[in-house]
C-alpha cells in the first residue's frame, strides 16, 4: 500500500546562463528553497516528491536570445547523469524524496545538438527516468525532439509507448513527464496514461498563456481525462543573465497540483520571489477510482480504431533535424510555421480568413 504523501513544486528565482558553470548558482538557490519548502510542507503529511520547474537550472537564454544551437549544445547543455544531476541526487538523499526536474542536455549520438530532457531522481540519488521533450514552444524553442530524428529514434529504441512517453514504477506510484507545451497536446497525456502513468510532471509555461488560463485549463483537462495527478510548478523571477539585478516575471504564476478528477489540490497563484506549491497525492484512491468508476475512468472507453483515422495523414514533418541543425527563429517561422498553416488550409481543414 502507498500511503498518501505531499508533493511539492518549487517556484524558484533563477538566472539564465552563459556557460555551464553558471548553473551552480541556480543549484545553490534550489537547495536553499528545498529546505524551506520541505520543512514547511512536511508539517502536514510527509513530503515524498519534489518537482523543480523547467528552466530552473539553465534559464531559457537559448530561446530568448535566439542562440546558435550547436554553440549552446557545446557550452551550456549538460549530461544526464552528470555533475548537475549528481548534486540534485545529493538533495534527494538528504530529504529522502524523489525529484522531478528538467534540463537542456547533450547526448553522444548527436554531438552538435541538444535535447530538452525531463528526468526523475530517486531517494538514492540515481536518475531512474529520462523523457525527451516531444513538443516544444515551437516558434522559439529549438531543442531537438525525438520526432525530429524519428527514424533514428525508432531504430534505436523501438516504436513503443516507453520509447516516447516513458513511465517509471516507484514506491510512490508510476511517474511520467509532460513538460510545458507538451501538455497542450492531448496525445502526450494519453501516451503517458496508456503507459500507466499516475503522477505526471508538467512544468513550466510562460505568460501570457498562464495569465489567460491556458496552463490551468490544460493541466486540469489532462488530469481529468487520463485520471492521473499533474504536478505543475511554474517559474519564479527570471534574471536573463547571471549578473542581471532585476528579475522579470516571465511565467505569470499559476503553479498548481491537480488530482485525478481534475480538482486543484494545491495552488500558488503568485510569483513574488521564490516560493512553492504543495498538495496531497493519494495513489490508492486514484487506483480505486480507475477500478470502480463506471463513467469517469475514461481511458477504458477509448475507441482506438476510430482514433487511428484521425491521425492517418501526417501533419507535422518528422525527421526535421536528422540532417541539419535547428536554425534561428525567423528560419523556423518561414520554413515550418508558415508551411504548416498552408498545409492545413490546402487540405481544407482550416478555412482562410477573408481579406477585406
Amino acid at each position: 500500500m502507498i500511503e498518501p504523501y505531499t508533493a511539492v513544486g518549487l517556484i524558484p528565482t533563477f538566472w539564465g546562463i552563459r556557460r555551464r558553470e553558471d548553473i551552480a548558482r541556480n543549484l545553490e538557490h534550489l537547495e536553499s528553497l528545498t529546505h524551506a519548502a520541505y520543512w514547511l510542507s512536511n508539517l502536514d503529511i510527509p513530503v515524498r516528491l519534489i518537482a523543480i520547474p523547467e528552466g530552473a537550472l539553465q534559464g531559457f537564454n537559448d530561446e530568448v536570445l535566439d542562440a546558435d544551437h550547436a554553440d549552446f549544445a557545446k557550452t551550456c547543455a549538460i549530461d544526464i547523469p552528470g555533475p548537475e544531476t549528481d548534486r540534485l541526487g545529493e538533495l534527494a538523499r538528504k530529504w529522502g524524496v524523489y525529484i522531478m526536474a528538467q534540463a537542456k542536455a547533450r547526448r553522444e549520438d548527436w554531438p552538435d545538438r541538444f535535447f530538452n530532457v525531463g528526468f526523475v531522481i530517486d531517494p538514492d540519488g540515481a536518475v531512474i527516468l529520462k523523457h525527451y521533450k516531444l513538443s516544444a514552444l515551437l516558434p522559439c524553442e529549438r531543442s531537438v525532439s525525438p520526432h525530429d530524428v524519428f527514424d533514428w529514434w525508432v531504430a534505436k529504441y523501438g516504436r513503443t509507448l516507453q520509447a516516447f512517453w516513458p513511465v517509471v514504477d516507484t514506491a510512490i506510484g508510476r511517474l511520467g513527464i509532460m513538460m510545458a507545451m507538451e501538455g497542450s497536446y492531448p496525445e502526450n497525456g494519453r501516451g503517458l496514461a496508456l503507459n500507466g502513468a499516475e503522477v505526471v510532471y508538467r512544468a513550466s509555461l510562460p505568460a501570457p498563456f498562464t495569465e489567460n488560463d491556458f496552463f490551468e485549463i490544460t493541466n486540469r483537462a489532462r488530469a481529468l481525462e487520463n485520471n492521473f495527478y499533474v504536478v505543475a510548478p511554474n517559474i519564479g523571477g527570471y534574471h536573463l543573465f547571471p549578473d542581471s539585478e532585476t528579475p522579470v516575471d516571465a511565467g505569470g504564476g499559476q503553479s498548481m497540483i491537480v488530482d485525478y478528477r481534475g480538482t486543484l489540490v494545491g495552488k500558488q497563484r503568485d510569483t513574488n520571489g521564490s516560493t512553492f506549491v504543495a498538495g496531497p497525492i493519494n495513489i490508492e484512491a486514484l487506483r480505486h477510482h480507475r477500478q470502480s468508476s463506471q463513467v469517469t475512468n475514461w481511458t477504458k472507453d477509448i475507441r482506438t480504431e476510430l482514433a487511428q483515422i484521425i491521425y492517418e495523414q501526417p501533419i507535422y514533418p518528422k525527421n526535421l533535424y536528422a540532417d541539419k541543425i535547428p536554425g534561428k527563429h525567423a528560419d523556423y517561422k518561414r520554413d515550418v510555421i508558415e508551411r504548416q498553416v498552408r498545409l492545413m488550409q490546402e487540405r481544407g481543414v482550416w478555412k482562410a480568413p477573408s481579406k477585406g
